[in-house]
């Protein structure tokens, strides 16, 4: 059965810069060897996570790249802005407002502490739950 986890962000490292969090999600299925699809919500956003990814954390290493060229089937952590085709991947991080689609084992809600964002997550937690998918909540 498929999975959706929720983050909420609450700590104050994360309610500062969200994309943090999503950098140590990322680095969490890197070391998994699991590929993983971050659903960005524009292509300023994947920008500032692909620059995120390289610099939060000096001894860390995460083989990523916005998708959309030759070597998006080998790259462990693809950033896939919308209107980009990226092949499917077992796990999905999902910025944006709608619910992910397509195949996947599990998919991670990234929620920030603004109110509007946690207004959005309920809805994604309906439709998930609608869609049989196991969920389960999470406080960052």
């Amino acid at each position: 059965m498929a999975r959706a986890d929720f983050y909420l962000i609450d700590k104050p490292r994360f309610r500062e810069d969200p994309l943090l969090l999503v950098c140590e999600l990322a680095r969490r299925a890197f070391a998994s060897g699991q590929p993983t699809a971050i659903l960005v919500r524009s292509l300023d956003q994947a920008e500032e996570l692909d620059a995120k990814l390289w610099e939060f954390d000096e001894a860390a290493f995460i083989p990523h790249q916005i998708a959309g060229d030759d070597d998006d089937a080998v790259t462990p952590v693809l950033i896939v802005p919308p209107g980009v085709d990226a092949a499917e991947r077992p796990l999905l991080i999902n910025l944006r407002d709608a619910c992910a689609t397509g195949r996947f084992e599990r998919v991670l809600e990234v929620v920030a502490a603004d109110p509007a964002e946690r207004d959005g997550s309920r809805r994604r937690w309906s439709e998930y739950k609608q869609r049989g998918l196991d969920l389960k909540k999470n406080d960052m």
